[in-house]
């Protein structure tokens, strides 16, 4: 793939950029050296190298899923504002206008 002034203009227009002329020439600078890097890397022999899947050892560590940690309904609602004893009353946010 090579990087020309079509495919940065294209780029331009799909992200909505406005690029002056040494913008431009630094974005396709700065894309060729990204595909270079890229072409180098295919030159790498990995034949019989797995695929990395996770980057740690360990794989699907688990936890036991228990309560913990909780207070009191009446602990709860003891510093709230305004309440009902069971829920929180809040003031209206949205008013929806017909």
């Amino acid at each position: 793939m090579t990087v020309d002034e079509k495919l940065i203009s294209r780029l331009e227009k799909l992200a909505k950029l406005d690029l002056t002329t040494s913008e431009k020439e630094k974005l396709r600078k700065e894309l060729d050296d990204i595909l270079k890097m890229v072409d180098k890397l295919e030159e790498l022999d990995t034949d019989g190298v797995d695929p990395l899947i996770y980057v740690l050892e360990e794989n699907n560590v688990w936890r036991k899923d228990r309560v913990q940690g909780q207070i009191k309904r009446e602990e709860t609602f003891k510093n709230a504002p305004d309440s009902d004893g069971e829920h929180f009353k809040v003031p209206k946010v949205i008013d929806i206008k017909k």
